[in-house]
Formats: structure tokens, sequence, C-alpha cells
């Protein structure tokens, strides 16, 4: 009797093992062929975003981590119409051949705006909304840095500076609140750098260094401004990064780079494409709850 229950009951422990092992074996397959999720906040698909700067560097970028992220009705702005509707033309064969994008659902467009001018990003915002009819997320991020002395930095040069870095994120941002609130709100993001935080070296650029700080700050303060209005004001602290423009200037001076690289944690510099799940937190519903911050992307810099 004991021994026929044994064989039972080992008989049933290998058919139940079996069991496990072939539920292994399907999940395993499940898990090879099925792609992860994201979170679903994680996400710019049906949302109208804007991006200034954005015919080059860190802009373009922005530009091509929202269509990546499902963004379909997109306005890139830049100081030159002809730029801004080269660089609409190209993002527009981007989303057509990086994933399954209907051509029919595509609404990228190229407008001409020099930021420092009030009347100038009006005028763009208008031309948005006639095209969009609201506008959900805005990334302000023309910008422009000098390396003079401060004995040595010319006046008109350091008004051009201050003109385009902090009125024209200024501009940008209020026009952008402007037109949110009316339909319930948006996300603002704010491009400093984490210059608004340290003062880089060996390059002298003090009056780039204060413009950044006041970008982060203005961001504090407009979030606390319109917090009730449900309008999210975040800033993008950038570190050194490998855009075509920096690539071309340290390719005539390597000790340059090699000095950045050594003051950088990581050792070395960022890629444009590192800042893409940054800009998207900032600006999905996947921050909604986060106003005034700022996130840098630095590889460490400012914890030195």
């Amino acid at each position: 009797m004991a021994t026929g229950f044994v064989a039972r009951q080992s008989m049933r422990m290998r058919a139940a093992l079996s069991v496990s092992r072939s539920a292994s074996a399907r999940m395993s397959t499940a898990s090879a062929t099925v792609a992860p999720k994201t979170l679903p906040s994680l996400s710019m698909q049906g949302k109208v975003c804007m991006v200034t700067g954005a015919a080059r560097g860190l802009g373009y970028e922005f530009c091509r981590a929202f269509i990546s992220s499902g963004c379909t009705s997109l306005a890139v702005v830049d100081l030159k119409e002809e730029e801004a509707r080269s660089a609409a033309a190209e993002l527009k064969t981007f989303a057509q051949t990086s994933g399954d994008v209907d051509p029919n659902s595509l609404n990228i467009i190229g407008i001409e705006c020099d930021v420092s001018s009030e009347q100038n990003v009006q005028k763009a915002y208008g031309e948005i909304m006639s095209a969009f009819g609201r506008i959900d997320s805005v990334v302000a991020s023309a910008g422009i840095v000098e390396n003079y002395t401060a004995f040595d930095y010319p006046y008109d040069r350091i008004k051009k500076l201050y003109d385009i870095n902090v009125h024209g994120s200024f501009f940008t941002a209020r026009e952008a609140a402007r037109n949110m609130i009316p339909n319930g709100g948006g996300s603002i993001v704010l491009v400093a750098s984490m210059s608004a935080n340290i003062v880089n070296i060996p390059q002298p650029q003090t009056p780039y260094n204060a413009s950044k700080a006041a970008v982060k700050h203005m961001a504090s303060s407009l979030a606390v401004e319109w917090a009730k209005e449900g309008v999210r004001v975040n800033v993008l602290s950038p570190g050194y990064m490998l855009t075509k423009l920096t690539r071309t200037i340290l390719s005539h001076n390597q000790e340059l780079k090699k000095t950045w690289e050594s003051l950088t944690p990581m050792g070395k510099m960022g890629d444009p494409e590192d800042l893409a799940g940054a800009i998207v937190f900032l600006s999905s519903d996947a921050s909604k709850f986060m106003t005034g911050s700022e996130i840098r992307v630095d590889g460490g810099y400012c914890c030195t």
C-alpha cells in the first residue's frame, strides 16, 4: 500500500513539473516576441507641440523625440523661415520612416520667428493656433552662447544674448500660457543649462551663465504664478552635448574637449539623444504633478 501511494505521488509530481516547464516555456516565448510596454502617460500622442530653435541642434532633437513618442502635430519654429520649413520637411520624412504613422495624420509646419521680438512671438502663436486650434506642449530651446572675457564683452553682443536667451524665453512662455489657459492648461519647458548652477571653465562666458540662471528662476516663478491655471513650467538643463555645432568647434580644439570630458564624472560628453527621455517626461502627462522643477542631464558635472 505504501509503495503504491509513493508511486502515485511521484507520478503527480512529475506531471506537475511537466506542466510548470511547459508554462515557463510559453512565458519565455511570449516575452521574446511581445514588445515591452511603456507607461501610457509617457506619450506625446494627440498633443500639439511647439519647439523654438528647432531647425538644428538640441531643438531639432527635441522634435525628433516628440515624433518618436507619438506626436503628429508639431510646429518647428526658428529664426529663418526657409530653415524652419526645411527642418519641418525633414522631420515629416523621419516620422513616415520611423514607425507606424499615417501620413495623412501628420501636420508638421515650419514657422519663422525671432523670439527676441514680442510681436514676432505673438505672430508665431497666431499661426500655430490657426493651424491646430490649440497648443499643449511648448519647449523654449532658442538660445546663443559666446565666449568673451567680462572686460572684453561688447555691449551689443551682451544685449543680443539677453534678448534671445532671457527675453525670448519669457515671451515664448507667456504667449504659450495665454493660449493654453483657455483650453485647460499645458506644459512649458524652458531650456536652461548646467551653467545656471555652476561656472564653466576654462572658457569665459559670464553673461551666458547669468542668462541661464535667469531662465531657471524664471521657470520657478512662472510655475507658481500659473499653477492653478493648469500650466506647468519646468526646466531642462543640459551639460556638454555633442551637437553638430560643438563637434565642429571641438574638431579644431581637442584640448578643450579633453578638459570638458575630464571635468565630467562620466568622462565623456553627452549625445543630443540623451535628452530625449527627459524632454518627453517633462512635456507629457507623466510629469503632471511636477512644476517649477529642474532636470539636469550633465553626466554628473554639477555634483563635483
